[in-house]
């Protein structure tokens, strides 16, 4: 179980790191394309630009999906943590009101 939830957790680290690097990557990529469309005014380097700012709005996407994906883990993990114990009497009434009461004044409740 130790091992599993360090796998997870190695593997959130992993998946968000690059997750930024590719957004820090993708940035300065618009940052170039932005002067490449700019200077060539042609449709097609627009139209890349566009592409590329998509891309990188769905990284940040993603980027987001993996964090709620690692609360989800998280929840899942504390609800397993807690157990429920189910008491159930198993006896008659007269033998419930002797536990209740100790012995004292015993209440028949036999139907007549």
């Amino acid at each position: 179980m130790a091992d599993e939830k360090n796998n997870l957790k190695n593997d959130y680290d992993y998946s968000r790191e690059t997750y930024y690097e590719l957004i820090e990557k993708g940035k300065d990529a618009l940052e170039n394309m932005i002067e490449v469309a700019r200077e060539s005014e042609h449709p097609r380097a627009y139209e890349v630009l566009s592409g590329m700012i998509k891309n990188v709005s769905d990284v940040n996407d993603r980027l987001m999906d993996l964090n709620k994906k690692q609360k989800d883990i998280d929840k899942e993990e504390v609800r397993q943590v807690g157990s429920t114990t189910n008491n159930v009497f198993l006896g008659s009434t007269s033998d419930l009101q002797k536990i209740l009461q100790n012995d004292k004044e015993i209440i028949d409740v036999t139907p007549k």
